[in-house]
Parts: structure tokens; sequence; C-alpha cells
């Protein structure tokens, strides 16, 4: 049985340009930064947001971008800053997805590797209230 979620890791082109995106978008802070060292397979820095290990890894880019995604629990404050920081990075937001309501907000956006993130308000607990009340 699994205890938790341990880390995420990205391979990315640039380890400079993610983690920006981390540290302006997510609020997190870098606490490790391999420089030419290669401890794993390529270059690497290690985050931390939110109490989540985030580490990104120099490699190639996905070859397509998709839906599959990762969603980051922020508040709806956290959102507008968020916002902000995307655009002046000039990251690609993508449209959201149709929503009822009691679902929370969300706002998506793709890095230049073609990874999606989401950052999301709402919970598990609020949606399934939700679809529970109409599951239409």
């Amino acid at each position: 049985m699994i205890e938790g979620l341990s880390h995420l890791t990205f391979i990315v082109r640039d380890l400079d340009r993610m983690g920006r995106i981390i540290t302006e978008v997510l609020g997190g802070r870098e606490v490790y930064s391999s420089g030419d060292r290669t401890f794993s397979t390529s270059r690497e820095k290690f985050f931390v947001a939110g109490g989540l290990w985030i580490a990104i890894m120099e490699g190639e880019s996905l070859p397509t971008r998709s839906y599959n995604h990762v969603a980051f629990k922020v508040s709806e404050e956290h959102l507008v800053r968020a916002k902000g920081a995307i655009t002046r990075l000039g990251l690609e937001m993508r449209p959201p997805r149709p929503r009822v309501a009691g679902e929370g907000q969300s706002l998506y956006f793709h890095d230049e590797d073609n990874h999606l993130f989401e950052l999301h308000t709402g919970t598990l607990e609020a949606r399934l209230a939700r679809y529970k009340a109409d599951p239409s």
C-alpha cells in the first residue's frame, strides 16, 4: 500500500526556464541543483512547493500535448496571482473544460516541453458531493 506521493519528476530542455515556472507560478523554492554533476541520468534540480518535492531533469521534451496532466490545489487568491505569472512567462493557457457549479475553478497551462498543469481550487469531497446532488 502506498503511503503518499514521494515526488514528481518532469523532463525538460531548460532547467532554468522550468525553475522559473515552479518558483513564480507554483510558489516553490529551489532546494538543490546538481550543477554539471549527474547523480541520476542527467543534470537536475529539486524544488519544494506546497510541501511537495518536484524534481526537474534535463532531457527531451514530450513529443505531443494531451490532456494528461498534474493538478495542484490552490486558493482562489493564488489562482489570480498565478495567472499573472503565467502571462508574464509567456506560457500558453488552455481553455478550461466545461464545469458544473461546485467543482471549483481551474486554470490550465502548458510549459514549453508539452507538460500540462492545472491549478485547481476545488476538492475531491466537494466534487463528489456536487455530483451526488445532481448526477446528470
